[in-house]
């Protein structure tokens, strides 16, 4: 548990001592998915050191007492990072957390090396997805009900399982702890009116957005919106992949991840960041 911008979270961390070439990757998460859901992308990264906590009503971070927003939120995990003692890192996040890593990378260009965008939007400038799917996100019972998760599992997250591991989803169910009703309310608060889009165009950094195009959630063509609105945007697109394709697209997503980021800074990234 750490203090940070007036809260009490919950954060984990992987490696942040070990030697290594690369920045840490800060990682956001999904609306309402605690740190244990995203856990295995740590560990299939045993190079690089990682950084993830629990929003506020989330796993075991305690409720929050006041609204926030993407502003705030930034703000205060620049705040963990200064505790931790990290200048630069890698700024990841998967749907919701997706627009969270598009605000702090904004919000703190100095701190943002490079940036990769999973499964997200611009914010409420979206193409909304299938409505079936839409109403079951917004119903906190897939985190409470195992069963719920599992029979509407497909509806709520498309895509096929490319790497054949039919158990993989059982697992994601099991590592998920369901966020308070104020926590999760606040999470959706806290993009209400929100969008990226007017300042992507200046968003200097390199940036990869992934995308599933059997996506029932958050459909392809706003992965393709973000690509083209930041400068140095490439899209990378998931065949058969779902909401969940870090998940069931894992080799092949991890793959992606690390040939982007373990590329060699161009001439023209290294003068912006200059």
């Amino acid at each position: 548990m750490m203090e940070a911008g007036g809260r009490m979270l919950r954060v984990a961390t992987w490696r942040l001592d070990a030697p290594s070439d690369h920045p840490p990757i800060l990682f956001f998460n999904g609306i309402g998915a605690n740190i244990e859901a995203v856990a295995p992308l740590a560990e299939q990264l045993p190079e690089r050191g990682f950084v993830m906590f629990d929003m506020p009503g989330t796993g075991e971070s305690p409720d929050p007492t006041v609204p926030y927003n993407p502003f705030t939120m930034s703000w205060t995990a620049k705040q963990i990072l200064e505790q931790l003692e990290i200048d630069e890192i890698d700024v990841m996040g998967v749907s919701w957390g997706g627009a969270m890593a598009q605000h702090f990378a904004l919000q703190y260009p100095k701190t943002t090396r490079r940036l990769v965008l999973v499964a997200t939007t611009a914010g409420m400038l979206m193409v909304p997805g299938n409505p079936a799917a839409l109403t079951k996100m917004a119903n906190p019972r897939r985190y409470i009900d195992p069963n719920f998760m599992n029979e509407h599992f497909q509806t709520l997250y498309g895509g096929i399982d490319r790497d054949g591991a039919e158990h993989q989803k059982d697992s994601h169910i099991g590592r998920l702890k369901p966020p308070s009703p104020r926590g999760y309310f606040y999470q959706l608060l806290a993009m209400l009116g929100w969008t990226s889009l007017p300042a992507l165009p200046f968003l200097g950094k390199e940036t990869l957005v992934m995308m599933g195009d059997e996506d029932q959630i958050v459909p392809l063509i706003n992965g393709r919106i973000l690509a083209s609105a930041i400068p140095n945007a490439q899209l990378e697109v998931f065949r058969g992949g779902g909401h969940l394709f870090l998940l069931t697209h894992a080799d092949e997503a991890v793959a992606s991840l690390r040939k982007f980021l373990d590329a060699p800074a161009t001439e023209a990234e290294l003068a912006r960041a200059a």
